[in-house]
């Protein structure tokens, strides 16, 4: 266990789970297993669990309700909002009637009358980073909300919120291959004592080694849009992912336990969330808790990851425009 978010926030697992790709976001997914996963998971420890409500338009909220509520007390529910779908994709929706609405919204789907962790997933451009923190701030002291997170978010950003109310947790993707936060973001989540909650932690499953450039992806899969994942980049990515395979086969482990392990020597305020919907991929990645990196592990992967990481853009122009820079 260790405390996150904050130095005094709820106490939670080392690792853990994404429930994006329970509800679609990565092709179709078995209802009925990604209840299984979650239930298990449960019982293997695990107490975080993340969530959005733009995620299946508000399918997986729906499912961690359905799921969960008869365990509410062992769970601490993290979930996300300040974005809407349009047709053209994901737009900011970060005003204080959004938020407002969002949030009853979301304590319905998710059977619950407070959100532990209450995530702004974008800053909406058109509204203050302020207004909408103080907005959850209100949702803080009405009760409905115990802390307030930040995703995708500037270092200068991060501390004009941190001035109106505490920032617990800021959710940005982080994994061996994608370090962009070490630059500024975490040193400023450090400052402020904050967590950081690592998402993408196995760059979306290709550090799973189970992506190839014969992949297809199933229709509504992320990963269609996002350039790393296709041509040059692709094959240039591989070359990342080959490295990992053979660091992990020496060790006897998954490319994906190595890479978990590795984000697991990145500090104790650093809280990696992989996704999974399977309950066999659940177990893979909890196996990583008990995997070593010795210091020449860690020069290796080093070696066999370029200093900018991966190449490509982690989402396309739509998604590298909400991200705050």
């Amino acid at each position: 266990m260790h405390p996150t978010p904050g130095p005094d926030g709820p106490a939670v697992s080392r690792l853990g789970l994404g429930c994006m790709s329970m509800t679609g976001s990565y092709g179709p997914a078995d209802p009925q297993e990604a209840a299984a996963t979650l239930l298990e998971a449960l019982g293997s420890g695990v107490t975080l669990f993340d969530t959005g409500d733009f995620y299946g338009d508000g399918a997986n909220e729906e499912l961690l309700g359905r799921t969960l509520a008869p365990h509410r007390d062992r769970a601490v529910l993290a979930t996300k909002t300040g974005v809407r779908r349009t047709a053209e994709g994901l737009a900011p929706a970060g005003s204080p009637s959004d938020l407002r609405r969002a949030c009853e919204a979301s304590l319905r789907r998710l059977r619950t009358d407070h959100i532990d962790l209450y995530y702004l997933a974008r800053v909406d451009p058109a509204v203050p980073v302020e207004e909408s923190v103080g907005t959850l701030a209100d949702l803080v002291a009405q009760g409905k909300v115990g802390r307030v997170g930040l995703s995708e978010v500037s270092a200068a950003t991060l501390r004009r919120a941190h001035a109106i109310h505490p920032i617990s947790a800021v959710q940005t993707e982080y994994s061996l291959w994608e370090r962009h936060v070490e630059n500024d973001i975490l040193p400023t989540i450090r400052d402020i004592g904050a967590t950081l909650i690592a998402y993408s932690p196995l760059g979306r499953g290709l550090l799973t080694g189970a992506v190839r450039t014969t992949t297809r992806y199933e229709p509504g899969d992320f990963r269609a849009t996002a350039p790393r994942y296709h041509g040059e980049d692709l094959e240039a990515n591989l070359a990342i992912v080959d490295a990992i395979t053979h660091l992990a086969a020496a060790k006897d482990a998954t490319p994906a336990q190595v890479a978990l392990a590795w984000l697991l020597t990145r500090g104790g305020d650093v809280i990696p969330i992989p996704g999974s919907s399977r309950r066999a991929h659940l177990r893979d990645n909890l196996a990583a808790l008990d995997l070593r990196l010795t210091a020449a592990d860690l020069d290796a992967i080093d070696a066999a990851v370029p200093d900018t990481g991966a190449q490509g853009a982690r989402y396309g122009d739509h998604g590298i425009a909400l991200i705050d820079q």
